[in-house]
């Protein structure tokens, strides 16, 4: 291995340096007194030899001779140590970027780069007026959404303490605070890593659905429902400041949640779980706005002779007097003469009877509830309190108008194979899978159009899908339309496959109005689904019992893509291509037929999985494709890294809104070499598929991918409800693409996120010429993002490391590796190549010196679990104390590459 340069940190970064050290320091003070001077000794000891590896070019066999043969709880205690100093350089750099964002709000230059403020000043000097802009606001719609798939599983004590230390290296940012002071912040993150040390990190047993609802909402209730009023204040100083001009902002945020109702391949989730995630979701959220209510009533003290109300607030003060008498008499006589208090009492007393669905008194919509603070935030503007409280009003409006009383609208996700399942069974036909498309839409169009009804079964996949519908049919009407999402049909393949939903809606119920209440979405996963995808729309938008159906739905139809199978289908070029073409022509599909269509982007953590700063991803995509609406998944560490502080979740909220802007109002120019690279793009693409289809369907590949990565320690984690795999384990295409990007992380050569592109660029220089792909990844945004991933998937890989973890293959580690090795080093070459650089990542200074700093701490942890597996499996796979240990291990890879699945 090439000797690497230590990390060289720019001057503005100098406290980085200086947060590392000091968390470094107290990592090692802990280990010291909670294991023992010795074992701290020893860690230090690994280190070192770890930083004389990778900037010295000192053999790896010397560092794994410090990590062979350990005692299994002397094993699990390096691992836990390691991922400590993770957890402390992470934490670092979210700290760092709370701090770079202050600088840039402290001074009088250039605002900073993709904030609002940024975005507005360069919409503006790209020819956007106020007028154009408004117009865009008012269409915009960001809705991300919160997925239960996991690839890491903290334990939200742990996530506590990660806050209390950001807060304590927060304070730090004051320079006035004495030596007393910082005594203290670190005697806080000393307490706070020490009763981290002594809390396991995730728990044994296999989380509940109702667990993964509680640990998704903890984001959602604590750093989103808080900053979300910040957001709108944000936009609102930018357009001030900007365009000059002052107007009540339109709704542009929205959350929704596949917790609790994303069934595919998930025996645990059903009716049952779509009730009570609903359920708990709204009195979760009804609980923040009581909270909410009694804090203004303390803070809006005003007295009457001091001010006056508007008349509308006193008549409605009265009203509720009457209707609410217990309330009244709560409110104390020395409080009688403050107006806004007492009003606000009512309103609790009213929102506590909407816990009651059934309450007469409750509110009936979250209008009502507006409708209640606006008569406050009004009267407080018209009697000088626009200093007084009327912020603190707006802002809960503000939550009440992006959360509702269901928090986060929830999705529905089902099979494809699941409903023909069901449709067999309700039509008495045993061969209905095996049916033609055709065939298939021609009998459903009477179900579908509630022409004819299905008759009784017994069959429990049928049952249980009509209790599912049946369920939305009860929620619709108890928390309204709003509290559903979209119902997502996975495998989804030819237009029958929706039409089925239609129909099988109709049998359980779900209907109003005449009509299914309900916004389908096929997603198209494979590389082969993508491309038939268009074909599917047609026949969807050509059908006139669905197009009955769309024009009841607004006209809008959702498509979902699906990064990660496709990825996992045919490596990540045929992906990428697969993705960006389907986008192109399902548009124009959807122009052809006078529809708006709008797409649903499943992407992961990783990049393999899709995962990507949003900017660049929303600018490199088709013209057209963005209008005003993104929504996106968002899953595993993600949630963690983008929404775990309130701070960087503002930031990247604020991102998100901006690159939305952008990419609607002026995306990239057209350009007109685009037909010429489109054409050489799908040649990559159909070289890179061969090649990396070649490779997974080798003889001996599945043995070779259970052998060499640590796939059968992730599948027995308990990191998720759901299982790892769909059926058994005939191939590739049964493991479930979170576990397989996983495993193929954790081995350090990260196959997924590069496997069959240098084989493609090869043989592409060769049939175009190095100087067309240079052109191409210089000028096409597409090709370039694209590019810009894979480097920083090389990065992050080891191929020496991997190589120790082929070994494990026994004799299908040559042929296999081989392979691995010679394309690794193709597709680096060829990519520095149409770069012009000598050095990943040279021209992204901040991941190179974020992925320097890691290293060391990383390559420990993955020698030591070679070592660990090795065992283990000679074991039987049965030792639990190896398999802790192990666990231990694989938390603290992905806590030091990050964007692992």
């Amino acid at each position: 291995m090439s000797q690497q340069r230590s990390p060289e940190f720019a001057p503005h970064d100098a406290p980085l340096r200086e947060d590392v050290r000091r968390l470094g320091t107290l990592v090692g003070n802990m280990l010291a007194e909670q294991v023992s001077p010795d074992f701290f000794d020893e860690v230090e000891r690994i280190r070192t030899a770890a930083i004389a590896r990778r900037h010295e070019g000192a053999p790896l066999t010397l560092l794994a001779s410090l990590l062979t043969g350990q005692d299994t709880q002397r094993a699990e205690a390096l691992a836990r140590a390691f991922a400590t100093y993770f957890q402390a350089v992470n934490i670092a750099e979210r700290v760092h970027r709370i701090r770079r964002r202050r600088d840039y709000q402290r001074t009088e230059g250039a605002p900073q780069p993709e904030s609002l403020l940024d975005v507005l000043t360069r919409l503006k000097e790209q020819g956007v007026g106020a007028a154009e802009l408004l117009e865009w606001l008012a269409r915009l719609r960001v809705e991300p959404v919160f997925t239960a798939h996991p690839t890491e599983a903290m334990r939200r004590s742990l996530l506590e303490k990660e806050q209390a230390i950001v807060r304590a290296l927060i304070d730090n940012f004051d320079p006035s605070r004495t030596p007393q002071e910082r005594k203290e912040d670190d005697d806080r993150i000393f307490m706070a890593l020490s009763s981290g040390w002594q809390t396991a990190e995730a728990s044994p047993i296999r989380p509940s659905v109702q667990d993964e609802h509680h640990h998704v909402g903890f984001y959602l209730a604590n750093p989103i429902y808080r900053i979300v009023p910040a957001l709108y204040e944000s936009l609102a100083d930018a357009l001030q400041e900007v365009y000059g001009v002052a107007v009540a902002l339109p709704r542009l945020l929205a959350f929704a949640t596949w917790v609790g109702g994303d069934m595919d391949g998930n025996p645990n989730v059903g009716a049952d779980t779509i009730a009570a995630s609903l359920g708990t979701q709204r009195a979760h959220v009804l609980e923040h706005y009581a909270a909410d209510i009694a804090g203004l009533a303390r803070l809006l003290s005003q007295t009457e002779g001091r001010v006056a109300v508007d008349r509308g607030l006193a008549q409605r003060l009265a009203d509720y007097r009457e209707r609410f008498p217990e309330a009244a008499a709560q409110v104390r006589p020395r409080h009688a003469d403050m107006p806004y208090r007492s009003f606000l009492t009512m309103v609790g007393a009213r929102l506590q009877a909407t816990h009651d669905d059934d309450h007469p008194e409750g509110y009936t919509s979250t209008q009502e509830l507006i409708g209640d603070l606006q008569l406050i935030a009004d009267s407080l503007f018209d009697h000088r309190g626009l200093h007084a409280g009327a912020y603190a009003v707006q802002r809960l409006i503000w939550r009440v108008r992006t959360f509702g009383f269901h928090m986060a609208r929830l999705d529905v996700r089902q099979d494809s194979r699941v409903h023909d399942d069901a449709l067999a069974a309700l039509t008495g036909d045993a061969d209905w899978v095996s049916l033609s498309p055709a065939a298939r839409i021609e009998r459903l169009h009477a179900y579908a159009g509630g022409e004819r009804a299905f008759g009784a079964s017994d069959d429990a996949g049928a049952q249980a899908l009509k209790a599912v519908f049946a369920t939305l049919h009860d929620a619709r009407k108890r928390y309204g339309a709003e509290a559903l999402g979209l119902y997502i049909i996975s495998m989804a393949r030819s237009a029958a496959d929706v039409l089925a939903v239609l129909a099988l809606a109709r049998h359980g119920g779900l209907i109003a109005d005449g009509g299914v209440p309900l916004d389908i979405a096929p997603l198209f996963e494979t590389v082969d689904d993508l491309a038939n995808a268009p074909a599917t729309l047609r026949a969807l938008f050509g059908d006139p019992v669905y197009r009955a159906h769309l024009d009841s739905r607004g006209g809008r139809q959702w498509v979902m893509l699906g990064y990660s199978d496709s990825g996992k289908d045919g490596g990540t070029l045929a992906s990428r291509w697969g993705l960006q073409r389907a986008q192109v022509e399902l548009l124009e599909v959807a122009g052809e037929a006078g529809v708006r269509l709008s797409f649903f982007h499943g992407r992961g953590g990783s990049a393999s999985r899709g995962g990507a700063r949003i900017a660049p991803a929303l600018m490199s995509s088709p013209r057209g494709s963005v209008a005003g609406v993104l929504r996106v998944t968002e899953q595993g560490e993600v949630i963690h890294r983008k929404y775990g502080i309130r701070a960087l979740a503002l930031r990247n909220l604020e991102q998100t809104v901006g690159a939305v802007l952008r990419a609607s109002l002026r995306p990239r120019e057209v350009e007109q070499r685009e037909a010429l690279w489109r054409e050489r793009m799908a040649t990559l693409s159909s070289i890179s598929r061969q090649t990396y289809r070649a490779f997974v369907e080798r003889d001996g590949f599945i043995d070779y991918f259970r052998s060499a990565t640590p796939i059968d320690v992730i599948e027995r984690m308990t990191l998720g409800s759901r299982p790892s795999r769909r059926r058994s384990m005939r191939g590739v295409e049964d493991l479930r693409a979170i576990p397989w990007v996983f495993a193929w992380t954790q081995c350090r050569s990260i196959i997924t996120g590069w496997y069959g592109l240098g084989t493609a660029l090869e043989r592409g220089a060769a049939e175009f010429g190095e100087a067309a792909l240079i052109e191409m990844a210089r000028d096409w945004p597409f090709f370039a993002n694209m590019l810009d991933d894979v480097e920083m998937v090389l990065a992050k890989s080891d191929l020496a490391i991997a190589e120790v973890f082929s070994r494990l293959a026994g004799p299908l580690h040559e042929p296999f590796f081989g392979l691995i090795r010679d394309e690794f080093e193709l597709t680096s070459r060829w990519l520095l190549r149409l770069k012009g650089s000598d050095e990943l990542l040279r021209d992204t200074p901040k991941l190179a010196v974020s992925i320097r700093l890691r290293n060391p701490y990383i390559d420990p942890m993955s020698l030591l679990q070679v070592d660990l597996l090795q065992r283990w499996r000679a074991s039987g796979s049965e030792d639990d104390a190896l398999l802790r240990a192990l666990v231990a291990c694989v938390n603290g890879v992905s806590q030091g590459l990050q964007n692992t699945g």
